[in-house]
């Protein structure tokens, strides 16, 4: 067995995406109002009169914690003044959350404590009443007896729930042992022991103001449910017992009694109002300890449909992109119709039938407009003529400058070879004296060393 599971590759999810298969394979269409907040609801149910919630306490969730590494995500409300309205800041996903739910819908991949305990079965031998509960050492007898309805007791004290409700991760009671996959098939044949563990779920259920009402997990509000309501809507270290219960459930066999239990908090959370503190919780963690795809979609959408506000929604179905491809194609502009208020050239204009009077004032004006034309003319020719007149001079100033230019640039080539030619003058002379000087300094050397011969046979 131990071969077999190491040859199994398990690859660790890294996102929130990578641990959340609810929406893959949803081929269901989007509920009429989702998404739209109090628009897609129907009549509201009358609300319960409930005192007003004491603020939360100091500390909550810290040392009363039954989970380790968990901090439950909580709500950052803020009261405006004057009006009292509630501004809730959006929440985020919980990769935390979303990868421990992740391990516990697939079994723990890569669990391989469970080969090491198969033969402890403490928490079976502890529903069957052999062993009390460490270490606090009561029996599971006495504590179905005698700590129901013992409200402080079962508030502050927390090492009693991982042995209640087991399951194959490790709590903060290190005494309490985790379960075996050999020990849950152990434990659903043991009728004692499915006995007492529906039992303590009831038990539990009653501390938080919910009754079990029958045997295919339906629930419903308690007599005592409104002081329950709000203790539960301010003490957040039970939401982590509640999720505890939750996966326990599906580990002993009763996966179906989940859903209803989340539908009701839901209900009671977003419709009713009643623990509104509970939300982020339910949708966070509570769905998402059930195993099956259609039963957490029904539960989003229904929360989706009751949540406010609504943009605030983060755990439904990712938007679909609409496709581009029927975009509309754009019209050619139409020409605009040119107004008939262009009279042609060759056309006349039709002359009103006047009297001799109006027709020689008509001549008149008409003599006086040709002499102002005429002086128009004489004037723009006048000024063509100044115009052209400048434009040649320009032309020829730019015609000397062109030539003093290009006779300025000759000079200078004239300068630079000149120059050139010095140079390499210079430069034949310097060779010439520095072989003169080598030369000389050969024969010195020969000298010398002629000198030293003879000096040295004599």
């Amino acid at each position: 067995m131990g071969s077999l599971l190491s040859g199994v590759s398990f690859k660790e999810p890294t996102t929130v995406e990578d641990c959340d298969s609810t929406w893959e394979t949803d081929s269901e269409p989007e509920a009429p109002g989702a998404g739209t907040g109090s628009a897609g609801r129907g009549p509201a149910s009358p609300r319960p009169a409930l005192p007003c919630p004491r603020a939360r306490r100091a500390g909550t969730g810290g040392p009363n914690r039954t989970e380790p590494n968990r901090t439950e995500p909580r709500r950052a409300a803020v009261r405006a003044s004057g009006d009292g309205a509630e501004l809730t800041a959006k929440p985020k996903r919980s990769f935390y959350a979303a990868r421990d739910l992740y391990k516990y819908r697939h079994q723990y991949p890569q669990n391989f404590k469970d080969l090491r305990y198969q033969n402890d079965l403490c928490n079976l031998r502890f529903y069957k009443n052999k062993i009390p509960f460490k270490p606090d050492g009561v029996y599971i007898e006495e504590v179905l007896n005698k700590w129901k309805g013992d409200y402080e007791k079962l508030e502050h004290n927390h090492t009693y729930i991982q042995w209640l409700f087991p399951l194959r991760e490790q709590g903060l009671n290190f005494y309490a042992k985790e379960l075996t996959t050999y020990e849950i098939e152990e434990f659903k044949k043991t009728k004692e022991a499915i006995r007492r563990f529906l039992l303590a779920y009831k038990m539990m259920l009653e501390f938080f103001g919910i009754k079990l009402i029958d045997k295919t997990g339906n629930v419903a509000r308690a007599a005592n449910w409104q002081e329950r309501f709000q203790h539960l809507n301010e003490s957040q270290h039970n939401y982590l017992r509640i999720t505890r219960i939750l996966k326990s459930l599906g580990e002993l066999g009763y996966e179906s009694f989940k859903s209803p239990l989340v539908k009701f908090i839901l209900q009671e959370a977003l419709v009713e109002d009643t623990i509104p503190n509970i939300k982020q919780s339910a949708l966070e963690y509570f769905v998402y300890t059930i195993r099956d795809r259609r039963e957490r979609r029904k539960l989003l959408r229904f929360a989706q449909q009751h949540y406010t506000p609504s943009e605030h929604f983060i755990w439904g179905p990712p938007r679909r992109q609409k496709s581009e491809g029927s975009k509309a194609s754009k019209k050619p502009a139409s020409p605009v119709s040119i107004p008939n208020s262009h009279i042609s050239k060759h056309k006349k204009p039709k002359e009103p039938k006047n009297t001799s009077a109006s027709g020689s004032s008509a001549g008149k004006i008409t003599e006086e407009r040709k002499v102002e034309f005429t002086k128009n003319g004489e004037e723009n020719d006048q000024d063509e003529q100044e115009v052209n007149c400048d434009a040649v001079r320009q032309n020829n100033s730019e015609k000397n400058s062109d030539t003093d230019t290009s006779q300025l640039s000759k000079s200078e080539e004239i300068n630079d070879n000149s120059d050139r030619k010095e140079d390499a003058s210079y430069s034949k002379k310097d060779d010439e004296n520095m072989n003169n000087d080598s030369s000389l300094n050969c024969s010195r050397i020969i000298l010398v060393i002629c000198s030293c011969i003879y000096l040295y046979y004599i």
